[in-house]
């Protein structure tokens, strides 16, 4: 038998590799930007920035840093380009590999994400079928030798192996291993809304709580539009519900003023923006710790929650909104709220 000549040719590297044992995290933060049907992803050494766009007058991004995961590779190498734009050159001719950028469909990744930990309850839940006297009150209480006391822990990788591949997501759990293959699309993210950090005209930073219950009571009267007034003096910040059959309303944040962080109003700034818009932003609002509330000069709105997450670093969520174009119902609802304060 004539000797072989060639070894076995070795795998390239994954392109991308993550693992975390919870994806309670990712499916929390993710769910903050579940308002369009695809999202633009971008991995960097930093992490995952996932952005979402809704006709270019509302963007949400999440930004998963890579302390989420256990463990986080990315191999950068101009090996792995394809594609016409993979890779760019400097100014002195060396190939630079690019940052992997795609699109998936959300739905299908936050509802894969939802099977870590589903195995274990279907076992408790078969148990009770298997056994009716056992207490309605113990049915999906960790037991003596469930996953969760015996400490067998579940995992969950994201993979992306090279440019153009199917973004996987692999859940491994009590000897199940499930694998989702997400097509993923070509990067059509539009530009980001311009948004004028050295010309603010207001900035507010607070717990997001508030926010939250001034939208909870403004949405009794099903507004239209959604009217921000920032004010140097007190009552600091209003909002106002606009357009709705039930009439307008409003919320001042007179009361509270002791309780933001800081704020700063250079002058008197009011816009206009469509309330169910911002208000997609309220399930950020429920999550995260700290809110940055912020205006520039051309109107464009700036939400930035801080959220916390156990053993792992600072993660953020950014909301940009568009105002409407007009003026005038501006002016009116400045009006209006001079008139009749709450």
């Amino acid at each position: 038998m004539a000797p072989q000549t060639g070894g076995t040719q070795m795998a390239p590297p994954l392109l991308f590799k993550a693992v975390t044992s919870s994806t309670k995290p990712l499916f929390q933060l993710l769910k903050c930007i579940n308002f369009t049907n695809k999202v633009h992803v971008e991995i960097t050494e930093s992490g995952l920035r996932i952005s979402a766009d809704n006709a270019r007058v509302m963007q949400g991004v999440a930004m998963l840093d890579r302390s989420l995961f256990s463990s986080f590779q990315l191999n950068l190498d101009t090996s792995n380009g394809g594609g016409d734009d993979d890779s760019d050159d400097d100014d002195d001719g060396n190939n630079i590999p690019a940052i992997p950028s795609f699109q998936i469909n959300l739905a299908s990744f936050l509802e894969t994400l939802q099977i870590l930990g589903s195995v274990d309850l279907a076992n408790r839940a078969a148990k009770v079928e298997q056994d009716a006297y056992r207490s309605t009150t113990r049915n999906y209480r960790p037991e003596a030798f469930s996953n969760q006391a015996l400490g067998i822990a579940g995992s969950c990788s994201l993979v992306y192996s090279e440019h153009g591949a199917p973004f996987s997501i692999i859940i491994e759990e009590a000897g199940v291993k499930t694998t989702a293959n997400l097509t993923t699309y070509s990067p059509e993210m539009p530009e980001e809304i311009p948004f004028d950090r050295a010309d603010l005209m207001f900035k507010i930073i607070m717990p997001p709580r508030h926010l939250l219950d001034a939208f909870a009571e403004l949405a009794i009267m099903a507004p239209a539009k959604l009217v921000i007034s920032a004010l140097p003096t007190q009552p600091w910040l209003v909002l106002t519900g606009r357009g709705g059959e039930l009439g307008a309303s409003s919320y001042d944040f007179s009361r509270a003023r002791e309780l933001m962080e800081s704020a700063v109003v250079r002058a008197e700034w009011a816009q206009t923006y469509r309330f169910d818009l911002v208000r997609a932003a309220c399930e950020a609002m429920r999550i995260a710790n700290k809110v940055s509330f912020r205006g520039d000069r051309q109107g464009v709105l700036s939400l930035q929650f801080m959220v916390e997450v156990e053993g792992a670093d600072m993660n953020f969520l950014d909301f940009r909104f568009v105002p409407f174009v007009g003026y005038d119902e501006d002016e009116e609802a400045e009006d209006e709220y001079e008139e009749d304060p709450m």
